[in-house]
């Protein structure tokens, strides 16, 4: 177990700021102290202050399901042992598996203000993961695949199972793509990364310092009209729902992109005043550290119809499986996208052979105006974010 405190104190613009790993009184009478000695050292900006209640209602979520603190040591050893003998019998090329693991977790978190906020919240969640090896040959794949919820009853074993072994010998045989400009169609987790890396462009602090390439764009058309995208932490069905951001503000619904149209950037109180905009709710933080801005539940509206759909309509192209170097291969401010890749050719409608060792490339701009389409793949990830297979056209593909 571990805990965690943090005091900020700010007076006429300046923030004194001091946390610990103790919940001791005496170390909290110390902290104060400290925040009011740094307090000294700072300098005065105008816009800094303490978040005052903005007189929107809480979603008043009940996120303090105790499933997760019943489960026993034996429950928990007994679905890793399960999941590794579920892979191995699944298919005669898996010959071992890496890993298989469960985790879980429960946390609380107050927030008081002299600004009349006060707010309490807990809850815990649970996962799971494995890592099956493939063997055919001389060739190993190594597969993953894992699952989160708030209650174990909720795990997909069988969809972790079905998909760790697929990624696993699915990309037996995998080769080196042939270079050119085609569709690529990202399967859901790797959405999720690409939105997570527009909507992280999207946030007050990027867009006032002018590090994002969708500054002053506000109204502006940025993407294809059948793109969606919102953060929303009051749908319970996301483990990023919470009832409060992290300077306790109710959260609230937030659509980023609406028609392809930039409708909003997200802000905490700071960013706000800076802005002249109200907070959108989308403070993060932890104790030890003071708010900054960020996401808690990215989702899309997605389209219709199953992966295979898709894959119909697209004709031919990849179907990108996973990215490597992806918080490195983009540039935050130019919006430069270059990553490693690997996956599946797509041929006359249907996934066909797997490649390996391959970059895509092209500019988040350009690759947001390119989406032709929106699968019906629809999902809750355990990061929170809540996706489906996104279809981008003309994106360059390096491999030979």
């Amino acid at each position: 177990m571990s805990e965690a405190v943090g005091i900020r104190i700010v007076v006429d613009g300046r923030q004194g700021f001091a946390s610990a790993g103790s919940l001791d009184r005496q170390v909290m009478n110390q902290l104060v102290e400290e925040a009011r000695e740094n307090l000294t050292f700072a300098e005065r900006d105008p816009h800094q202050g303490i978040a005052a209640p903005d007189d929107v209602v809480p979603p008043n979520l009940d996120l303090s399901d105790p499933a997760v603190l019943q489960v026993t040591e034996n429950e928990r050893s007994s679905v890793a042992i399960e999941l590794e003998q579920r892979c191995l019998s699944s298919d005669p090329r898996v010959s071992s598996v890496r890993s298989a693991a469960w985790s879980d977790g429960w946390g609380e978190f107050a927030l008081a203000s002299t600004s009349g906020i006060s707010i309490h919240s807990e809850g815990g969640s649970c996962s799971v993961g494995v890592q099956p090896l493939a063997v055919d040959g001389d060739e190993t794949q190594i597969g993953y695949a894992g699952d989160a919820a708030r209650r174990p009853d909720a795990l997909d074993l069988d969809r972790v199972v079905t998909e760790a072994v697929e990624n696993a010998t699915g990309m037996l045989g995998a080769t080196k793509p042939a270079s050119e400009q085609l569709t690529v169609v990202f399967e859901p987790s790797v959405a999720a990364a690409f939105l997570g890396t527009i909507a992280g462009a999207l946030t007050g602090d990027r867009v006032i310092k002018g590090r994002s390439p969708f500054a002053d764009r506000l109204g502006e058309q940025i993407a294809s009209p059948n793109l969606v995208l919102f953060d929303d932490p009051t749908n319970i069905e996301s483990l990023g729902a919470d009832n409060h951001d992290g300077e306790g503000l109710a959260t609230r619904k937030n659509v980023l992109i609406e028609d392809g149209v930039l409708s909003n950037y997200l802000h905490n109180s700071y960013t706000a005043r800076r802005a002249g905009v109200q907070s959108t709710g989308s403070a993060v933080r932890s104790a030890r550290s003071t708010p900054g801005v960020g996401i808690h539940a990215l989702c899309l509206v997605p389209g219709t119809g199953d992966r295979n759909d898709l894959f119909a309509q697209i004709g031919s192209g990849v179907f990108v499986r996973g990215v490597n170097g992806l918080h490195s291969g983009v540039n935050p401010v130019s919006g430069d996208f270059s990553v490693g890749a690997y996956g599946h050719h797509i041929k006359d409608g249907v996934l066909g052979a797997p490649f390996r060792e391959a970059t895509i490339a092209s500019t988040l701009q350009r690759m947001l105006l390119d989406v032709v389409a929106i699968g019906g793949d629809f999902e809750f990830l355990p990061t929170g974010s809540g996706v489906a297979s996104i279809a981008i056209a003309d994106v360059a593909l390096s491999g030979m």
